[in-house]
């Protein structure tokens, strides 16, 4: 999958105490052991606020777990297919 990582978004803040809470609490799922970017072994997670890349005309934000190096990537990542994607959005998740 095509991610596009949204810089300069470290100052926005949810109820769940960080990013990366609010991607466990919301995806259903556990944390990977690595970054989901292929190729990478990093485990220093943090919740980054991405776009779907690849030509995608979803202008949505997402959180996914990334490790602090690819979370400061301009550009377009390869991450791994299942890794999932929780809303950024606070009015559809935690300020609900």
């Amino acid at each position: 999958m095509k991610l596009r990582n949204i810089n300069g978004t470290s100052d926005t803040t949810c109820k769940c105490g960080s990013w990366l809470l609010h991607w466990k609490k919301f995806g259903g799922s556990s944390l990977p052991e690595f970054c989901p970017e292929t190729g990478c072994v990093q485990k220093d997670l943090v919740g980054a606020h991405v776009q779907l890349g690849g030509g995608s005309t979803d202008q949505r934000w997402y959180i996914c777990p990334l490790c602090s190096r690819h979370n400061k990537h301009v550009g377009e990542l390869s991450v791994t297919d299942t890794i999932k994607l929780v809303s950024a959005s606070k009015a559809a998740t935690c300020d609900r």
